[in-house]
């Protein structure tokens, strides 16, 4: 689907690292310092036409857990009290939040799909809400400098690609060349 095509090597590593196929893939909007996609864009429709809002997915596990590790120390919490009590993080957040819909408008109109209904969540809890780090990030990944949250969050995180990939592409290639050579998925 869409305009724009994902190299077999990516969508192998996206499988690996997602456990399963990915859907409505645009491209690759981030990758790891290891090289391996980190974030997807996707379209913000699926195939079979189902909405799908999340425009930004994370896919790297590593990345993933370091990141409900964050959730679950309660950065959250701090954050949703700081956007309440400052006008000006507030503004930032908001514009984050539009981006985010004007991309994904953008991407249903290159892929000639009827864009999402108009109110349609963003992503994350964005514009009033911190809800989804993750998300957050994501955005962040794949737009430096648009999300405070998802910058803030970045910058908190540990290194996790220090240790490695987070999935062998390598064997996920070989597992796909030998399933289309045995006929597997025919």
């Amino acid at each position: 689907m869409g305009t724009h095509m994902i190299e077999a090597g990516d969508t192998a590593a996206v499988a690996a690292q997602l456990g399963r196929e990915p859907r409505g893939v645009r491209r690759v909007a981030s990758r790891c310092p290891c090289g391996l996609p980190a974030v997807i864009e996707t379209a913000p429709r699926l195939p079979d036409g189902t909405p799908f809002p999340t425009l930004f997915y994370l896919t790297c596990p590593k990345a993933a857990s370091a990141i409900g590790t964050l959730e679950g120390g309660g950065v959250m919490r701090d954050m949703q009290d700081r956007l309440a009590a400052d006008p000006s993080l507030r503004a930032e957040y908001r514009a984050a939040h539009e981006d985010y819909l004007r991309r994904r408008g953008d991407a249903a109109r290159e892929d000639g799909i009827e864009p999402l209904p108009e109110g349609t969540q963003s992503a994350g809890g964005m514009p009033e809400r911190v809800k989804c780090l993750h998300a957050l990030i994501a955005h962040e990944l794949a737009v430096p400098g648009i999300s405070p949250f998802g910058r803030e969050g970045l910058e908190a995180l540990p290194e996790w690609w220090r240790s490695g990939p987070c999935v062998d592409v390598d064997t996920a290639d070989a597992d796909a060349d030998a399933d289309a050579d045995s006929g597997v998925g025919r």
